[in-house]
């Protein structure tokens, strides 16, 4: 008998991960922001009235930043170097709220090579090389979040989203060696770009779990997360009961 192909999709993720999955650790009422493909789920009962939202690698969806100001009044500081990205904005009606920058978020400032998509339908780059990816490559700008947020006068983010290809293990580790206040994280892991597999993405849950971050979601697949700053939520559950 053949099985859903949905269901043997999420069996192989299983199987991936050893049949030991991660899981969610802190239970709270989330609301999924953007489109089925482009959107993340997030606690909007923490954000305060004027959330700052980085945004790193935007590709052509930006449902989930388009939510986040259109329903909580946001300012979305996106984050891509992706040319086909920049030509598809221009054509874009966007809000004054959603600020772009033509540059990648990674552990370093100035440049790195990226790898074009093996598919010419596909926008995706990556920094890592992988059967995903062409052997092709082109240099483009990136920026450390240390020096966005100082160029951009923020002493923290209430939301920091991440899709960059396999770039997110070391912003990550800088993130944490930093000690950068981000309240909420929404990551997609490339676990399947990687060498090291999903162990990988395993030691960097456990990292930032170390460094008080809480699992909240996880996709079906075990490929995309959010997490919240617990502080963050025992300081809001204080401030209410004050």
């Amino acid at each position: 008998m053949n099985s859903h192909p949905l269901l043997r999709k999420y069996l192989q993720s299983y199987r991936e991960w050893g049949f030991r999955p991660p899981r969610i650790r802190l239970a709270r009422k989330l609301t999924r922001c953007g489109s089925e493909y482009g959107g993340y789920f997030v606690d909007t009962s923490i954000l305060p009235q004027e959330p700052i939202v980085y945004s790193a690698g935007i590709g052509l969806d930006i449902s989930f930043d388009l939510s986040l100001i259109g329903q909580y009044g946001c300012t979305v500081h996106a984050f891509d170097p992706t040319p086909r990205v920049q030509s598809w904005l221009a054509t874009q009606p966007l809000p004054p709220q959603f600020r772009f920058y033509p540059l990648g978020i990674a552990d370093l400032d100035g440049s790195l090579d990226f790898f074009l998509p093996s598919r010419a339908d596909f926008v995706s780059h990556s920094t890592v090389r992988s059967p995903r990816y062409s052997d092709r490559s082109i240099s483009m700008p990136v920026i450390r979040l240390t020096t966005a947020m100082t160029c951009l006068r923020h002493n923290h983010i209430d939301v920091l989203k991440m899709d960059i290809e396999g770039g997110e293990y070391s912003v990550l580790k800088d993130l944490i060696q930093e000690n950068i206040p981000v309240n909420q994280l929404c990551v997609e892991f490339h676990h399947r770009v990687s060498v090291a597999g999903v162990e990988k993405t395993r030691a960097a849950l456990s990292l930032l779990a170390e460094n008080g971050f809480a699992v909240t979601h996880i996709c079906p697949r075990f490929e995309v997360f959010s997490l919240i700053r617990t502080k963050i939520v025992q300081n809001n559950a204080k401030s209410i009961a004050d």
